[in-house]
């Protein structure tokens, strides 16, 4: 147990020490009143797949119509239920245009397909690519462009602020931008170099031509992961992106329950590992001797276990109280973080297990076969 607990604690200093500091909260963005005078709203197209939304889309719409005198506004109504594209042609919002989306083709995911229908409408130099939850506070889009001009960015991305409010939510979705962080080190996805690529789906700022350039979203139209798919591709094309969190750009969707939550991440979270056994069988490898081991060493007898147990879990919880931090969490909850990441590790095989069974994703009452 000595050696194992002792590798723990390795591992955790290590990670303290990386000079990318992956558990950092120091990528991030607030909205600027000085953006605002000089921004160009007028070249901007905002897409905004829904399906479903009609919980949402009022609010999303009417934030997104407040942030100042865009090109135009278009959504696209992936088969909706529940009268989304009439509660959005209802709003009377000037520049808006409401397409009633068509079945995606084989191969396409939903959401993709529904951006590619709306790319046909875009003729301004940006795109904003906005989920359908996705409320904005003002003034954050002309910072966004203001932060992809002046650093002459072809993609700027936001992980979006989600609801923490559910004792599940609180335990959890922390963890979730953490681990996120952690699998993307937010500062290599920004450098220059094409070892890692990232960015977060619920808000994309991109230059049109290099949308074009690459293909559009043909290019990435299999993808699951499509936020990072993205990114990766236009690094691959030589393009410049910025990823990076903000409390202005929020997902208003609450998770009203745990398996709400089990469920978006077993969606993905097998396509994370290239639906490879071995990684699997790596990464539980990996998560245990981390998050695990350290709790069992502590409740071992004698203090050659212990002390390093110690160090492990202290290094585990300096490195999750920024996150925490950042987003008003209370300390204690950094004590919480291997009961998440043991649940996360579950859910990983909850999404290998659907996929052995033929089941590649499901979301919004779609599911993508093997």
């Amino acid at each position: 147990m000595f050696w194992w607990v002792s590798a723990a604690a390795l591992i955790w200093l290590a990670i303290l020490a990386l000079p990318w500091r992956p558990w950092d909260t120091r990528e991030r963005i607030a909205a600027r009143a000085a953006d605002a005078s000089r921004a160009e709203l007028g070249h901007i197209t905002v897409l905004i797949p829904a399906r479903n939304e009609a919980a949402t889309i009022t609010d999303t719409l009417r934030r997104v119509a407040a942030q100042g005198p865009l090109a135009r506004i278009v959504l696209i109504d992936d088969e909706s239920g529940d009268g989304t594209g009439a509660l959005a042609r209802g709003l009377g919002l000037p520049r808006l245009t409401v397409l009633d989306g068509q079945r995606p083709p084989p191969g396409w995911s939903g959401k993709l397909w529904a951006l590619h229908q709306g790319l046909a409408q875009v003729d301004t130099e940006f795109v904003l690519l906005l989920d359908a939850d996705i409320a904005l506070e003002p003034g954050i889009v002309a910072t966004l462009v203001a932060k992809l001009v002046d650093e002459q960015r072809d993609l700027v991305s936001v992980m979006a602020a989600l609801s923490m409010q559910t004792p599940w939510e609180k335990l959890l979705i922390p963890a979730f931008i953490y681990f996120f962080k952690m699998l993307y080190p937010f500062a290599l996805a920004n450098s220059d170099r094409r070892l890692v690529a990232a960015a977060a789906g619920g808000c994309i700022l991109i230059r049109r031509e290099r949308l074009r350039g690459i293909g559009g979203f043909e290019a990435l139209r299999t993808a699951l992961i499509d936020d990072c798919t993205l990114a990766r591709i236009v690094k691959n094309a030589g393009g410049r992106t910025w990823l990076g969190l903000s409390r202005d750009v929020r997902a208003s969707r609450p998770y009203e329950s745990l398996a709400a939550i089990w469920n978006m991440v077993a969606r993905t979270a097998y396509t994370q590992l290239r639906y490879s056994p071995a990684l699997l069988a790596l990464c539980t490898l990996l998560l245990i001797l981390v998050f695990v081991v350290p709790v069992l060493g502590l409740a071992a007898s004698g203090m050659a276990v212990k002390l390093p147990a110690v160090v492990a879990l202290a290094a585990m919880t300096a490195s999750y109280l920024p996150v925490l931090r950042y987003y008003d969490r209370h300390w204690a909850w950094a004590f919480s973080l291997p009961v998440a990441a043991t649940m996360y590790l579950a859910m990983t095989w909850t999404s290998a297990w659907r996929f052995l069974h033929g089941e590649r994703s499901r979301w919004k009452n779609r599911v993508y076969d093997v």
